[in-house]
């Protein structure tokens, strides 16, 4: 039975992207305690922005609050111990590439600002679009040095001329 476990442990944490990607463990526990943050303050701001009278105020409220819940859920599934499926979302979350968790978070945090531009949705969504941003410069990938650059740039250059040539010998 250990092995059967074992072998399906393996199967299901065997490519986590982060991993390939080469970030750092600080940097992945610095956008999960940002996501965190965000969800925080999405859902305070969130709450405030539904007391009022306006109709669009009170949608970005509730679109706040909601990203707020979906934040936790997918960084921080221990906050979330009452949903049974919070383990197998916050895994299926894992396993996407983080320019894909930029792009989700930063369109979650967007539209309430569109559906109501004041100052607490601007501020509510701020971590929750830094969280984003987070995700998307570990998408980047880690700062070459200028050495191995100018290597590529070389490389490159000379595969440019050899077409050039080849191209000028083929038209003689």
């Amino acid at each position: 039975m250990s092995v059967a476990g074992g072998t399906a442990v393996a199967s299901v944490s065997s490519a986590p992207p982060e991993q390939e990607e080469g970030v750092t463990w600080w940097y992945r526990w610095l956008c999960r305690l940002s996501g965190v943050l965000g969800a925080v303050s999405c859902a305070i701001s969130g709450l405030f922005n539904c007391i009022t009278i306006h109709p669009l105020n009170i949608a970005a409220g509730v679109w706040m609050i909601m990203n707020a819940f979906v934040l936790l859920l997918c960084e921080a599934p221990f906050c979330c111990q009452f949903i049974e499926f919070a383990n197998a979302v916050a895994a299926k979350v894992d396993r996407l590439r983080s320019w894909q968790k930029a792009v989700f978070y930063c369109g979650m945090a967007v539209v309430p600002i569109v559906i109501s531009l004041t100052l607490t949705t601007l501020l509510g969504n701020a971590i929750a679009f830094a969280t984003g941003v987070l995700y998307g410069l570990s998408a980047l990938g880690k700062k070459g040095d200028a050495i191995s650059y100018a290597r590529i740039q070389q490389q490159k250059q000379q595969a440019d001329e050899e077409k050039l040539t080849d191209t000028l010998e083929g038209e003689l």
